[in-house]
């Protein structure tokens, strides 16, 4: 008698990066001997286009209605960019493994006739760069308070396009993103911020993999594709993120990393508001034990 494979049925957005995602996690579960299919599920944040993130009510704008589906069990696990996840899942959900991370960086793509080689970031003076995300913003103007920062929305290639038709001067989008469309952008300048000095949002360019606390059977399965030592780094960025009692709305960005003699190094920005006026910490620790805490105590105590 022929065994019978294990299935999984994924919970996905339909967008172009949300898709990749979903067909990347079933490549990953057919290298383990798992079939799986994709269930397109659209989120808040999928249908209100016309307003910013930082206008939207509440958390988890582009996490509910997968985690609404998983809790009736219409999918059997969901896969979400991590940066979007609240930091606690609903009752009876579980954060369950990660995957690799990729480029943590944040990019800035510019118009080639708004290109100063002489400025920062290469952007002429008052240029109008197109973010939805607080965090953006605030780092943005901290560094170029010429500019003027304008919400964009949109999958990653209509923002894009936006961009190109002139409605903007320059966008910032996640290099995660941009890596994993694969999109030709040779029409445009394309400046990557080094994420020690832009601080990216906590758990940036990685996938989360969630799923029912009592279904085991899954929850074995996906412990087979589970990348630990990224998790050890996302915890300490989600965990100072809880500590905040923020979404991905909150202009906080948190970057854990473990250099070559293992050793530990956590940048954090954050600023109270999107006006520019935020700070930036920094801790180094031999284990990430406590980590969390002290990168929330230092920012708690930067007068911003």
């Amino acid at each position: 008698m022929e065994e019978t494979r294990p299935f999984i049925k994924i919970g996905s957005r339909g967008s172009k990066l949300a898709l990749w995602q979903a067909h990347y996690l079933q490549g990953l579960l057919k290298d383990q001997g798992i079939d799986s299919e994709v269930t397109i599920i659209k989120t808040q944040g999928d249908k209100i286009q016309h307003l910013g993130f930082d206008k939207l009510e509440g958390k988890g704008f582009f996490t509910k209605e997968l985690e609404d589906a998983l809790t009736a069990g219409d999918i059997d696990m969901a896969v979400h960019s991590m940066k979007d996840m609240p930091t606690e899942s609903p009752s009876g959900l579980c954060l369950t493994a990660v995957s690799y991370r990729d480029d943590p960086a944040d990019t800035l793509l510019i118009k080639k006739d708004k290109v100063d080689m002489t400025a920062d970031f290469r952007l002429v003076k008052d240029a109008v760069i197109g973010s939805s995300s607080a965090r953006r913003k605030s780092q943005m103007l901290s560094l170029r308070p010429d500019v003027t920062m304008k919400d964009i929305r949109g999958n990653v290639p209509t923002r894009i396009e936006k961009l190109r038709s002139g409605a903007y001067d320059a966008i910032l989008l996640a290099q995660a993103g941009l890596n994993r469309l694969g999109l030709e952008l040779d029409d445009l300048e394309v400046v990557k911020l080094h994420p020690r000095e832009f601080v990216p949002a906590p758990a940036q360019a990685v996938l989360a993999y969630q799923c029912r606390i009592d279904d085991i059977r899954v929850r074995k399965l996906l412990m087979k594709i589970h990348n630990q030592d990224v998790a050890d780094l996302t915890n300490v960025e989600r965990k100072v993120l809880n500590m905040m009692d923020g979404g991905c709305h909150l202009p906080l960005g948190v970057y854990c990393r473990k250099d070559e003699m293992g050793y530990y190094h956590a940048e954090a920005f954050y600023s109270p508001t999107e006006e520019g006026k935020g700070k930036k910490v920094t801790v180094s620790l031999s284990t990430t034990n406590g980590m969390a805490q002290k990168v929330y105590d230092q920012l708690m105590a930067v007068n911003v």
